[in-house]
């Protein structure tokens, strides 16, 4: 059915900046954006006065569903597109993972049947590789079939052996493929052999309780990766390298210099690196911290958030991944507890308040990190702006009231947060989805099947 809200009188953020007026949404699509529009035939009137209206954010980076072979997030992807909905996300760009036997339409295909007609906002997918074939004619083939499937993005990982670990051999062929298809290649760095020794030492020395995460996967493998990913990435053609979850600022420094040198090299970072720090893994709750590649000293917070001042940083995500507290405590050993956080649904709030609220950045410069930058570098053309035309994906957030985290308020399946107690200024009211409002005034409406699968193109 075809109906018009509109929004009127709220702060928008738009691609030219803040601008007080009212937003007209018509079906799927933003008609109209300007001061005092008309109200005449309008089927509801939204008063966003005081708040701040924003394009719904767009999330590079989650995990629903995520099956290691040891451990599986119990949410479905009901669960986890309702939880990003409360957070304002309106898109999440998830992953197929290729797993033994499969090509990339097998994998798209399980993947799509997994989601199942039951999102709840829209979603797009990178492909995960698990296996790279050394025939360029196989694997030309594979990079035509994921455009043509409407993927922009692989993802390859330089630790996690046997499972997703590549060679820099494989890696090469990589990007070579990537380069000729014109394909975003994203990179999970860990150097493998700098973390399964520090891994071995600390085994060695018994000391493998959750308080030594950290030590068990240093910083320096993060970075040294980053270096050899994008040396590797020139001598492969110079493919779009996108360096996810970005720990530390020596990682981003490395692909600031890239950068410098005329390579086409981003650095992603995730809201918990600029949130909290290490100092959680020796408190009575560290496995809400565990995660790779681990939280770090509380200095880097401040780093990385300059470094997003500064532009070297171009996107912020979360890589949710939403296990549950008993799954979290089963063991009080890093080597056994699954690593991943829940993270959509604090998203907006934590970056309103360490960043727009902080005085850090503003709020078109946080629209730009979590809506537009993704939409643009993954090629989801009619998402992340508020401009006529664009999908309908907005969201109205009240920058006004203070509010407490607390994970019996959020709407996934975790039964934790490890952002437990945070104070954050404002929070979020409604969220529209292709015009369609699934949060009105802070409570969700489901719409299982609302979602669907947005292509990527990129030009």
């Amino acid at each position: 059915m075809h109906t018009t809200t509109l929004v009127q009188d709220g702060t928008l953020i738009t691609p030219d900046g803040e601008r007080k007026g009212d937003l007209l949404l018509s079906g799927e699509q933003i008609a109209a954006i300007g001061p005092s529009l008309a109200t005449e035939g309008v089927d509801k009137v939204i008063d966003a006065s005081g708040c701040v209206v924003l394009p719904g954010l767009v999330d590079p980076h989650t995990h629903i569903v995520l099956d290691t072979g040891i451990y599986k997030t119990p949410d479905d992807w009901a669960v986890g597109t309702r939880t990003a909905a409360c957070g304002g996300v309106t898109t999440v760009i998830d992953f197929a993972t290729q797993f033994p036997g499969q090509d990339m339409r097998q994998a798209f295909d399980a993947r799509q049947a997994e989601v199942g007609g039951l999102a709840q906002i829209d979603y797009s997918l990178h492909m995960q590789l698990t296996r790279l074939p050394e025939d360029h004619a196989v694997l030309d083939h594979w990079m035509t079939d994921l455009l043509a499937m409407g993927i922009s993005a692989i993802k390859v990982y330089t630790t996690y052996k046997p499972n997703y670990y590549q060679t820099d051999d494989a890696l090469l062929r990589a990007f070579r493929a990537a380069a000729r298809h014109n394909l975003v290649v994203m990179v999970h760095c860990e150097n493998d052999m700098l973390v399964s020794a520090a891994r071995e030492a600390l085994e060695k020395a018994g000391k493998t309780s959750l308080a030594y995460h950290g030590q068990a996967r240093p910083a320096l493998a993060e970075v040294e990766a980053a270096h050899r990913v994008l040396f590797l990435a020139r001598a492969g053609g110079d493919p779009q390298v996108y360096i996810v979850h970005c720990s530390v600022s020596d990682t981003v420094s490395e692909v600031t210099r890239a950068a410098a040198d005329g390579q086409r090299a981003i650095a992603e970072t995730v809201v918990q690196y600029l949130t909290i720090d290490e100092t959680i893994y020796a408190g009575p709750n560290a496995e809400r911290g565990i995660m790779q590649p681990p939280l770090r000293a509380p200095e880097e917070k401040k780093k990385l958030w300059a470094q997003i001042v500064s532009g070297e940083i171009s996107t912020i995500g979360t890589d949710h991944c939403d296990y549950t507290i008993s799954q979290k405590r089963e063991h009080s050993d890093f080597r056994k507890t699954p690593g991943g956080i829940p993270g959509m649904e604090t998203l907006l709030p934590l970056l309103a308040t360490h960043g727009v609220a902080a005085g850090r950045i503003g709020w078109p410069r946080l629209a730009e990190l979590t809506s537009a930058n993704p939409a643009r570098i993954f090629g989801l053309a009619r998402k992340g702006a508020l401009r006529e035309g664009m999908d309908a994906d907005v969201v109205i957030y009240d920058p006004r009231v203070g509010t407490t985290i607390r994970a019996e308020r959020l709407h996934n399946l975790s039964g934790y947060t490890p952002y437990e107690g945070m104070a954050v200024q404002g929070a979020v009211r409604d969220v529209f989805v292709r015009g369609r409002q699934l949060v009105r005034t802070g409570d969700f409406h489901p719409a299982p099947g609302w979602g669907r699968f947005t292509a990527a193109h990129l030009r």
